[in-house]
């Protein structure tokens, strides 16, 4: 321990220290108290005895904000080692490897998957990580499989498993530069098949008497959003999936709005660590794609 610290701050609360650690990882209080299975109050109730014992705020906390202050910097690295060892100390048995099985959905996958996968190691350095990408029906048959211990996928009404996390924005993307000339197809470049968003976009298009031709057909997000950006075409897809200089040019070409994707995780996982890695992931998902 820092020996700047008051003697007081020799004993930490270590659910405490790990909702400085979350809110610091998801700049959210509410994704914080979504991961440890509590409420907004209680997090906030921790980070205060928190300071307390540390005698020093660590974060500014406002409507639509969360800033660490210069002393909540220095302490994260701090308390990420503390949470690290404590996972050593009670592991039983690191030979023991268990592995997490995670399925998520193409447009939901994005670059920021790798540091979101971080985050549940950070958490439990002792569990292995499985990711499978797919269509959101792939994704679900493999977890009706016992292929996946979850799946982060589309939300179906119909099922008592699905738990909605949140809501995935579509429009119509490309590049800065993409042009359509209005006596000509509509150049599409899409997911292949099966992509519930391809199959609406098409709909979209057809009742809206909206001619098209599809000029590409990617295998996986990043090649739909590098032909977008090579100006091939202008491709269906969530804000959160499309390359980060594309623009929706949806208003602009009179093209048919398309509907929303709800997320929702899917899991039947009953081990506590395991079940709160599901809920780090979901959470990190949620906030990496929130609206700043």
């Amino acid at each position: 321990m820092n020996p700047g610290y008051p003697p007081s701050a020799r004993l930490l609360d270590l659910d405490a220290v790990q909702a400085f650690v979350l809110i610091a990882d998801l700049s959210s209080f509410t994704r914080a108290a979504e991961v440890q299975n509590t409420t907004q109050s209680a997090i906030s109730l921790k980070i205060k005895r928190l300071e307390e014992r540390l005698g020093r705020r660590l974060l500014e906390r406002t409507p639509r904000h969360i800033q660490l202050l210069p002393e909540g910097v220095a302490f994260l690295s701090a308390a990420r080692e503390l949470l690290s060892a404590h996972d050593r100390a009670v592991a039983v048995d690191v030979r023991e490897q268990r592995s997490l099985r995670l399925g998520v959905i193409d447009h939901t996958a994005t670059d920021e998957l790798i540091p979101l996968l971080a985050r549940v190691s950070s958490y439990d350095p002792t569990l292995r990580v499985e990711v499978r990408i797919g269509a959101s029906s792939e994704m679900l048959a493999a977890y009706d499989a016992g292929e996946l211990d979850a799946a982060f996928a589309r939300r179906d009404p119909t099922r008592r498993d699905a738990e909605r996390l949140f809501v995935e924005q579509c429009g119509w993307f490309a590049a800065p530069q993409w042009t359509h000339h209005s006596n000509e197809p509509l150049r599409i470049a899409s997911l292949s098949a099966p992509c519930g968003l391809r199959a609406n976009a098409l709909k979209a298009l057809d009742e809206a008497g909206i001619q098209w031709t599809e000029v590409f057909v990617g295998g996986g997000i990043g090649t739909v959003g590098a032909a977008v950006m090579a100006g091939l075409a202008v491709a269906p897809m969530t804000r959160r999936g499309c390359p980060p200089r594309a623009i929706d040019v949806g208003s602009r070409f009179g093209l048919p709005p398309l509907a929303p994707i709800e997320i929702a995780v899917y899991t039947r996982v009953r081990d506590a660590s395991m079940k709160e890695a599901i809920r780090i992931f979901g959470a990190s998902l949620r906030s990496a794609g929130a609206t700043p």
